[in-house]
């Protein structure tokens, strides 16, 4: 991939989009790209924290595992997001596992070199900041609904959000999901069962909060579920 491309895709981040030509030009050098296939992984959570990767296109799930081997899935991102987030204020190891679920383009930044550019320029560690800032309120808002929230109410919450960051609006002002996941991934986003999750989508859809197209992709009715929570 060359320079202009590689700073083209960069600066559609929030980090660097509003850097000069001449301030991008020292990150350019830095970073480098790496198409990754489905069901790779890119690191595994306790390896040696080296990289901050940004997503070109394709789709990534960040996940944590117990001692049992059970999967908690803390995010799916997409083109457009950064991770880990932690990378550039950690000494020691990957916190999770991101996996490849859709066929990826990445661009990657060494974390060592990334922190020593960031020390010579602080108003990019001004805008990190604030990317950072946003996710904490994100992991907040998830920590109150696994506190204030019964199970019925986290899954309609879960939907909601998924639809704002895979969702596509429909002619009908419905959200059609652009992303399809399985009921054991949206039982492990909000740390519940496969079963309790396939029974609550079940009576969701009896009750026309959403539809599915001839895909298995959901069509969700956003105000009707957002009504239910109130």
């Amino acid at each position: 991939m060359k320079s202009q491309s590689i700073q083209e895709l960069l600066q559609r981040f929030p980090l660097f989009k509003d850097l000069t030509d001449f301030e991008m030009e020292p990150i350019i050098d830095l970073a480098k790209n790496r198409v990754y296939r489905q069901k790779t992984h890119i690191f595994m959570q306790g390896d040696p924290l080296t990289n901050v990767y940004f997503i070109h296109q394709g789709k990534i799930k960040i996940y944590k595992t117990d001692f049992q081997g059970r999967e908690q899935i803390v995010n799916v991102l997409q083109g457009g997001d950064m991770f880990p987030h932690q990378g550039f204020f950690r000494k020691d190891d990957y916190p999770a596992h991101a996996e490849v679920l859709e066929e990826a383009t990445l661009i990657y930044i060494p974390i060592h070199s990334f922190e020593n550019f960031l020390i010579t320029h602080p108003e990019i560690s001004v805008k990190l900041l604030s990317v950072l800032g946003d996710i904490i309120v994100d992991l907040q808002s998830r920590l109150e609904e696994k506190i204030l929230r019964n199970t019925y109410e986290q899954i309609i919450l879960l939907l909601l959000r998924l639809s704002k960051s895979y969702g596509k609006e429909t002619e009908k002002d419905k959200i059609h999901l652009t992303t399809h996941f399985t009921n054991r991934e949206l039982a492990n986003m909000i740390g519940s069962s496969r079963e309790t999750v396939s029974r609550t989508l079940t009576n969701l859809k009896k009750n026309n909060f959403f539809t599915t197209d001839k895909a298995g992709f959901m069509i969700l009715d956003t105000d009707a579920l957002e009504d239910e929570l109130f």
